[in-house]
């Protein structure tokens, strides 16, 4: 089959690779019809992680079943189904709690694993023709049949619940007011779902142009960062006081106000600053034990010179960590269906698996309106 290879920094290529098999009772084998870029598919792609050519990329996937292990109970050839990001078993002490992102089976020594990605596990992406999912009756969400509201429901597999994660984290209810960092695909969705859980004002805080039309397009109050420090600019609408809630969305590859280089700590700070006193910050965007290319012997280390002080001294609360993504990807897929969300709007590209060396070169480089890129084998 064909599926995109990671060949080294900045280089991928479509090969033919080994169409997948059935392992174990509770496999079953997907034909990919959508598979996603995420934005931490670029740390692989720019060298930024201890990734070795050959891995298939590819963990926001969705398709039909074609076939089914003995085991598999819930699910049949023919099903269409989207898979949480997270390769999950279902019955460790950490599945069984809803923290299905930290699986204690699927990766021998790690709490967490997932298809396609450095460090996770040895579940092949799908970036590809076919993907083998096992814990198949777990893993699987069902869908409706057909191949009506596509881009939707592929953003189940990650950025959706992944958004709505950094709210949760946040613990943003009716009424609040909430900052998001980072404009990218994770972030419209953060500022979208704190929208769909009734907060009052959202601020999305980048300075990409697309990304700050989409987040006026959802209702949601732009801040270029490029104009002015966005925390001013923030507490300047909002009476001197900041926002209730906030939402890191960009991690650890974050860049100085000026835009000449990286400062991984700088939005966690601005959160800090932003936040009213007793607020709450949700921090989805990654950061990562060790980086290869950061700017200091420090963050080379994944450790940051954060305002821990200010943060004590406000009451602040922070919730951090990968999102669990069944925990919300049901109710969230009823809401589609029900016409209630329509995330597909961060959706900028729609290209054949062919063409995914090129889409990777363009969202990499932010051109030509690249924010989301789905790719159809």
């Amino acid at each position: 089959m064909k599926a995109v290879v990671y060949k080294g920094p900045f280089s991928v290529a479509i090969e033919d690779v080994d169409k997948p098999t059935i392992q174990k009772p509770n496999d079953v084998i997907v034909r990919i019809t959508s598979t996603a870029i995420c934005g931490s598919d670029l740390h692989m792609y720019e060298g930024r992680t201890a990734a070795e050519p050959g891995i298939v990329f590819g963990h926001e996937n969705m398709g039909i079943i074609e076939e089914c292990g003995q085991g598999v109970t819930s699910l049949t050839e023919g099903d269409r189904v989207v898979m949480p990001f997270n390769v999950a078993c279902g019955f460790c002490r950490n599945c069984v709690e809803g923290y299905t992102g930290f699986c204690e089976t699927v990766n021998p020594g790690f709490s967490g694993g997932a298809y396609g990605y450095v460090a996770m596990g040895p579940w092949t992406g799908g970036q590809a023709e076919y993907l083998r999912v096992p814990f198949a009756d777990f893993n699987c969400l069902k869908l409706p049949p057909g191949n009506e509201q596509e881009t939707d429901f592929i953003l189940l597999a990650d950025i959706f619940p992944t958004g709505y994660h950094g709210c949760e984290l946040a613990q943003v209810r009716p009424g609040e007011s909430v900052a998001v960092y980072g404009g990218g695909p994770v972030g419209l969705m953060a500022a979208y779902s704190a929208l769909l859980r009734g907060a009052k004002k959202v601020f999305v805080v980048d300075r990409i142009p697309e990304r700050l039309d989409k987040a006026r397009e959802i209702g949601a109050v732009p801040i270029n960062f490029a104009e002015g420090d966005p925390v001013q600019q923030i507490k300047d609408q909002t009476e001197g006081l900041g926002t209730d809630k906030g939402v890191d969305a960009v991690g650890y590859q974050a860049m100085s106000q000026d835009v000449d280089h990286e400062e991984p700590a700088t939005v966690l700070n601005s959160l800090v600053q932003t936040v009213r006193p007793t607020g709450a910050l949700g921090v989805p965007g990654l950061y990562v034990p060790a980086d290869p290319g950061g700017p200091d012997e420090q963050s080379k280390k994944g450790m940051l010179l954060v305002s821990i002080g200010r943060l004590f001294e406000k009451g602040l609360r922070m919730g951090t960590g990968q999102c669990n993504v069944k925990r919300y990807n049901r109710h969230l897929r009823d809401m589609i269906i029900e016409g209630r969300a329509k995330p597909s709007f961060v959706v900028s590209h729609e290209v054949s698996l062919d063409q995914a060396p090129e889409a990777y070169d363009k969202f990499d480089k932010r051109i030509e309106g690249y924010t989301k890129v789905v790719l159809h084998p």
